[in-house]
């Protein structure tokens, strides 16, 4: 990372990438922070919306009549 980047960062630069921040906890002896936040198992709302495109009813493909 440029010092500019950490610079900008330490200004609270919104323009900084969302990876810079991450980067930067890493280095810091944060481990991995956002680890949770894109856990698909604990997004209750992720969920939900997943469970809404599972069809409720679901038939076997129909046989062709061979001749």
């Amino acid at each position: 990372m440029s010092k500019s980047t950490w610079l900008r960062m330490e200004k609270g630069d919104p323009t900084v990438g969302f990876g810079a921040y991450a980067q930067a906890l890493f280095a810091l002896g944060f481990g991995t922070p956002f680890e949770e936040l894109i856990d698909q198992s604990v997004d209750e709302q992720g969920l939900l919306l997943s469970a809404a495109d599972v069809p409720r009813r679901v038939t076997s493909p129909r046989k062709r009549n061979q001749i």
